[in-house]
C-alpha cells in the first residue's frame, strides 16, 4: 500500500516500483502507434494500438516479457524525459514530469479506476489493433 497522495510528495525517479505502476492512468494512449512527420517534427497518432494491448482493458497482455515480443515498446521509468514528447498530453507520467498535478479523472484522484474511461481519456471506445498489412497513414487522428 503506498502513501496517500505519495506522487505530490515525492518526484517520478524517488519512486518505488508500486507507486511508479499506480501513476500510470490505464487509458492505453501509449500503445497507440505514432507517426513523425520528418519535415515538422509534429507527432501524429493512429487508432492502431500495439498488438499486446488488450483494448477492453487497456493492459498489455503480457508487461512482464513485452520487450520480448515487442523489441521496440519503451521502458518509461528508464527513459522517461528522453520520451515525453512521445506520450500524450494526459498522461500521468508526463504531467508529473512537467511539474503538475494529476486530473480529477485520474484514478489515484478519483479513486475511481472507471473514471478514466468515463473521462473519454481511454482508448476502449476507438483504439483497434494492429495488422501488419494496415497503412498507419490511414489510421491517423489529430485530436487526441
Amino acid at each position: 500500500m503506498h502513501k496517500l497522495d505519495f506522487w505530490k510528495e515525492k518526484k517520478l525517479h524517488e519512486l518505488n516500483e508500486h507507486e511508479w505502476e499506480a501513476i500510470c492512468d490505464g487509458c492505453g494512449r501509449c500503445c497507440l502507434h505514432k507517426l513523425e512527420d520528418m519535415d515538422t517534427g509534429k507527432l501524429h497518432y493512429t487508432r492502431l494500438a500495439c498488438k499486446l494491448l488488450d483494448i477492453d482493458t487497456c493492459q498489455c497482455k503480457n508487461y512482464a516479457d513485452r520487450f520480448h515480443y515487442v523489441p521496440d515498446c519503451i521502458s518509461l521509468k528508464q527513459d522517461l524525459y528522453q520520451t515525453l514528447k512521445w506520450l500524450p498530453s494526459s498522461c500521468a507520467y508526463r504531467l508529473l514530469a512537467e511539474g503538475k498535478d494529476l486530473p480529477d479523472w485520474h484514478h489515484l484522484v478519483s479513486k475511481d479506476p472507471q473514471s478514466v474511461v468515463d473521462a473519454g481519456i481511454s482508448v476502449k471506445h476507438f483504439a483497434v489493433c494492429e495488422d501488419d498489412k494496415a497503412d498507419p497513414h490511414c489510421f491517423i487522428i489529430d485530436d487526441l
